[in-house]
């Protein structure tokens, strides 16, 4: 099973109010990226690999694959495929479409896409994807995803 991630307000929520990942790879990350990983990715990530799914990320903005992975991997968390906005406009499955939605997961193998956006969630029920929408000020956002994950399984 695969999950994808979007990145801003997401993963990455910059406003202060948004607790964020501590520790020196944390810190390390944040002076040589800039941005912060919200706080519980690392041990969602985690629990999602213990119960066998793949994770993605995918993110309608223009960062490079090389630039996402190593920000991960300075906090531990190690990705199965990147879709930024080049690969999104050029996947193959995406010609048969008549109108490219934001972000298309099924392209990709993609089973469950977490984002913030609204327009991602309705998005995936007009196109037939399942999208869970989590705020970045929702402090239990970690629980959202599991329960949305269990859904998948079982359904």
């Amino acid at each position: 099973m695969r999950i994808s991630f979007d990145l801003d307000d997401t993963l990455t929520c910059p406003s202060v109010k948004v607790p964020r990942e501590r520790g020196f790879l944390a810190s390390l990350s944040l002076w040589w990226f800039g941005e912060p990983l919200r706080h519980g990715t690392r041990s969602l990530i985690a629990e999602l690999r213990r119960r066998g799914w793949s994770i993605w990320i995918y993110t309608t903005s223009s960062r490079s694959p090389w630039q996402i992975r190593n920000w991960l991997l300075l906090h531990g968390i190690h990705v199965h495929g990147i879709v930024n906005s080049e690969r999104h406009r050029t996947t193959p499955g995406s010609r048969f479409i008549r109108r490219l939605p934001s972000k298309f997961p099924p392209a990709f193998g993609i089973d469950l896409h977490v984002d913030d956006s609204e327009g991602v969630r309705m998005e995936g029920q007009e196109y037939g994807f399942r999208v869970v929408q989590v705020d970045p000020h929702d402090i239990f956002w970690m629980h959202k995803v599991l329960h949305a994950v269990d859904d998948v399984r079982l359904g």
